[in-house]
Parts: C-alpha cells; structure tokens; sequence
C-alpha cells in the first residue's frame, strides 16, 4: 500500500471554491468513486464556515464528507479516522493545532492512518504539518520554525510567493544554520509526496512552483521540483 500527502502551499477552497482542480486531483488519488474524506479544522478553531465550503465542494465532487471538531463535544478519534480514505488538514495556527492534537493522541492516530495508506492532505498550516519541521506565522507577527509531526523528512514552508516575509525568512534561516534546506510551496501549487520521497509538483494556478532551497555564498538558490500543471 502505497503512501500519499497532498501538501497544498496556499488557496484552494478555503480561499475561493475556484476550479477545484486540486481538490479533484486529491479525490481522484484514492481511485474510489465516492471516497470518504475527513476534515480537520483544527488550526482555525474549528470555524464553522471553513466547514462550510469544504462540504460544499467535496459533496459536490461526490467525496462522503465529514469533520472533526476539537473545540466542541469530540467523536470517537480512532473509530472515525480508521474509516476514512483521505484526511484534509485546514490552515491557521499550526502551533496550537499541534498541541492540541498531541493532547488527543491524533498526532499517533494520523500516523497509524498514514502508515495503512489513508490519503493526508491539507494546505498552509495542513501542509507543513507532516514534514520534521515547518515554517510558521503561528505567532503574529513573526515567523519561527516549529517542530512538526515527521511523517516526512525535511522542513517546509508554505506560501512562499505570496508573503513577502517568507524569502527572505528562509535566506536567514539557511545562513545562521539553523536549517540544512527549505522545501518551499508556492500559492496555488502542491507538493505530491510518495512514500516519504517528493514526486512532482502540481501547480493549479498559473504555473506555480515549488522549490529545494539552498544557500551557497550567501546566494539563494531555488531548484524546482518537477512539476504537472492541471
């Protein structure tokens, strides 16, 4: 059984409900006709219009919908993620929504669905959320790099044409050290990890990228991974 995550740099229906296409090209991946999809909303608090549009448009691309919520009466973790086959993961505060997971075991219970073949996926704070490590405005005002879950190697960061922070964030990190490399997700783009290892990009907006970072005499250079315009 093969292991996939969808990790989503920015946009997609939290945003706009758009074109879909990265939400179809998600569906599409557990090649079931009606596939059962869970969201976890976590990072916003559960906000109750991002629950919204999420059931909105995975009902509407014939996806079995539904939710966890943290913040209120809790279902059965385990029992409802064990019969899902694909995990959305909704953006905002990636450090508290850490937390709280960890405080619920969904952390172990993710990674027991992750390891069984259950489809990951989610944007921003839902993208970096499965690398070692993330880049994160958790706190307001300041980036920072957080440990993250470490389903894969490496550290992320979302957004990276869209905040005019975040370059020069990731230049800084790489020259004091403080990171190896930076896997960088534009808006409107993807990275498709396959079993631990980065396949291509998927760029859903007008040829959008994703990159390895590294710095060499104190120049930033961006390599860009493979990538399917849908």
């Amino acid at each position: 059984m093969h292991k996939h995550i969808i990790a989503i740099g920015g946009g997609g229906f939290g945003r706009s409900n758009g074109n879909l296409k990265i939400e179809r090209y998600i569906k599409n991946l557990s090649k079931r006709k009606h596939p059962k999809i869970c969201f976890i909303p976590t990072a916003s608090g559960d906000n109750s219009d991002y629950k919204v549009n999420f059931y909105k448009v995975f009902t509407e691309l014939g996806c079995r919908a539904s939710h966890i919520d943290l913040f209120k009466r809790t279902i059965d973790l385990n029992d409802h993620v064990n019969k899902q086959d694909i995990i959305y993961v909704g953006g905002g505060n990636t450090k508290s929504m850490l937390a709280v997971w960890q405080d619920w075991g969904l952390d172990l219970i993710l990674k027991r669905a992750y390891n069984r073949g259950v489809i990951m996926s989610g944007v921003s704070a839902g993208a970096i959320c499965w690398f070692k490590k993330g880049i994160t405005d958790s706190l307001k005002g300041n980036l920072s790099i957080i440990n993250c879950l470490s389903f894969v190697k490496g550290t992320c960061c979302p957004h990276y044409d869209e905040e005019d922070t975040r370059r020069p964030y990731v230049k800084k990190a790489l020259n004091t050290k403080s990171i190896k490399e930076c896997i960088a997700i534009e808006g409107d783009s993807a990275l498709h990890i396959k079993d631990g290892v980065i396949l291509k990009n998927i760029s859903f907006g007008k040829k959008k990228s994703s990159y390895l970072v590294n710095i060499i005499n104190n120049k930033l250079i961006e390599v860009p991974y493979k990538s399917k315009q849908i």
